[in-house]
């Protein structure tokens, strides 16, 4: 189902994708898109959580650009509409609407914790999210200039899983010693790193994904959310 979540900047109102639990809920999920917009890969993502007893919500971000956008990143032409769309996308925005999204998650919800996952972009915003909003625990795959963002680690007061492709063309190989060495130390920070995966090995569905990797970073994001949401 799709429900529609005011912006706080009364700009407008966004779509936001959800996926019900049977039964009462554990708590809630924050699926953050990567940059294919809210795509069946996405929501994917969120009917399997929604399958392991979490409401789970995954807000259109590029709304503000243009609402709907669904791209498969398998189709060279909409992979270049893709990297397009994420240069003219505000981030500071973004947060902006991923904070709305966990204020109407955790209100739809009747209060209880939210968690936040996201992927490459949404990696990148997980992270901020982490540090900028209230997220209860937060989980980035391959998110992309992490190490750009280290100067506001010491805003981090919830628990933070990262996953790190060895292999990402993306997140260079000093860009992963960074975040290392900047995190490694944070007692709220977990990093995980996959030697030889590359940038969207998790991915539901396409080329990207590599299954037994996308699988140990799935089971390890699934034992998170037990041990910090419920």
């Amino acid at each position: 189902m799709t429900v529609l979540i005011d912006a706080s900047d009364h700009s407008g109102s966004f779509d936001a994708y959800v996926a019900k639990p049977e039964g009462v809920s554990r708590g809630t999920i924050v699926v953050i898109q990567e940059i294919f917009g809210l795509n069946p890969g996405i929501r994917k993502k969120c009917d399997d959580w929604a399958a392991q007893g979490y409401l789970a919500f995954a807000p259109d971000l590029f709304w503000r650009l243009q609402p709907g956008i669904e791209l498969d990143p398998d189709v060279p032409e909409q992979m270049q509409q893709a990297l397009r769309w994420m240069n003219q996308f505000d981030q500071n925005k973004g947060i902006e609407d991923l904070e709305a999204t966990i204020k109407a998650a955790r209100k739809r919800a009747g209060g209880g914790k939210v968690g936040v996952v996201g992927y490459c972009l949404g990696g990148r915003l997980a992270f901020m999210c982490a540090t900028r909003t209230d997220s209860d625990a937060t989980v980035g795959y391959y998110g992309v200039g992490i190490d750009n963002l280290l100067g506001e680690k010491h805003a981090i007061a919830n628990p933070v899983l990262l996953h790190i492709a060895g292999a990402d063309h993306f997140v260079t190989p000093d860009v992963q010693a960074k975040m290392h060495a900047g995190l490694d130390d944070h007692p709220k920070v977990t990093l995980f790193d996959y030697p030889g995966e590359d940038h969207g090995f998790a991915a539901e569905m396409g080329k990207r994904r590599s299954e037994a990797a996308a699988q140990l970073a799935d089971e390890r994001t699934a034992a998170f959310f037990a041990e910090h949401i419920g």
